[in-house]
């Protein structure tokens, strides 16, 4: 049978298409930015601590091809960095306790175990004012100095950091957008007062969006300074700063709440984000493993 030249081009680009199609199905590719799908372990935490192998397993059978550290529970770094191995993930990132109080060189060991990249911390507690900080209680406000003081933390952890081989990040969460006397956020005075080079950032954009401030805008005016997307969505809630107190915004699964994906996938094209998790806040209306499997469909969408 003869087939016209057009006809022959209408039915190779078909199977080239499907070829890819099936390749980034197969990768696990999440589509917003081409990067290999995510997810940060906390997000199925109460599965990891029933099964931990099982859930490495059935999170690379729902596409997933990295995952980001949040805690090792009852394994040591090389046990846990062998799992993760055996289920055919990677982690390039590890979220770790980087206070004053812990075994700094021991923390960082555990990341270069683990074969990571980045060693993240979020919330550095020494920078607060003294008091009661308990969960369901409101953390107090830093102020400029509180900010001053996080910002020269966050370049000694850099410096540790890259002494090991390793590269630090820190992740925010909405009480970093508290107002300073002139105006600014408080996250500009970490980004600002850090060293660029030591200092790169993981932007919870779930977190910065119900704080009021805008990822894709932050991308543009900070080039070169995020290296990680973080993925969450919200319950349309006003803005707030309030992190763990009554106030508290309620989570939801990716693609059921308000925030706009669409524009911060946008703004985050070329601005060197290397790395792509998901996460979801409480509560999960369908269990961790069924809301892990929603988020990924989330990021397939952006195709």
């Amino acid at each position: 049978m003869t087939i016209s030249r057009r006809r022959f081009m209408y039915l190779t680009g078909l199977s080239t298409a499907g070829m890819m199609s099936f390749a980034r199905l197969h990768h696990g590719m999440a589509e917003p930015l081409d990067l290999p799908a995510g997810i940060q372990l906390y997000a199925v935490r109460d599965e990891l601590s029933k099964d931990a192998s099982g859930t490495l397993k059935a999170l690379y059978e729902i596409g997933y091809r990295e995952v980001e550290l949040a805690g090792f529970g009852k394994y040591s770094p090389a046990e846990f960095h062998g799992l993760i191995s055996d289920a055919g993930l990677r982690c390039p990132s590890a979220h770790l306790r980087l206070d004053s109080g812990a075994d700094l060189s021991a923390v960082l060991a555990s990341a270069n175990a683990l074969g990571a990249r980045y060693a993240v911390s979020s919330i550095l507690f020494d920078s607060f004012p003294k008091g009661n900080m308990g969960q369901g209680q409101a953390l107090p406000a830093l102020g400029l100095e509180g900010f001053k003081k996080t910002a020269a933390r966050m370049n000694e952890l850099g410096k540790a950091a890259k002494a090991a081989g390793l590269q630090y990040a820190y992740h925010n969460h909405n009480f970093e957008f508290e107002k300073m006397p002139d105006g600014s956020a408080g996250y500009d005075v970490l980004l600002n007062e850090t060293d660029h080079e030591l200092v790169k950032f993981e932007i919870d954009c779930g977190w910065m969006t119900l704080a009021g401030s805008s990822p894709a805008a932050y991308l543009k005016q900070y080039p070169g300074r995020f290296r990680i997307l973080h993925v969450k969505d919200f319950r349309p809630t006003k803005s707030t700063v309030d992190l763990r107190g009554p106030g508290r915004p309620t989570g939801v699964e990716l693609g059921h709440g308000f925030i706009d994906y669409a524009a911060i996938f946008a703004g985050a094209k070329g601005a060197g984000i290397e790395h792509i998790f998901a996460e979801q806040e409480a509560p999960y209306a369908r269990g961790q493993m069924e809301s892990a499997k929603e988020s990924f469909r989330f990021l397939e969408s952006f195709g």
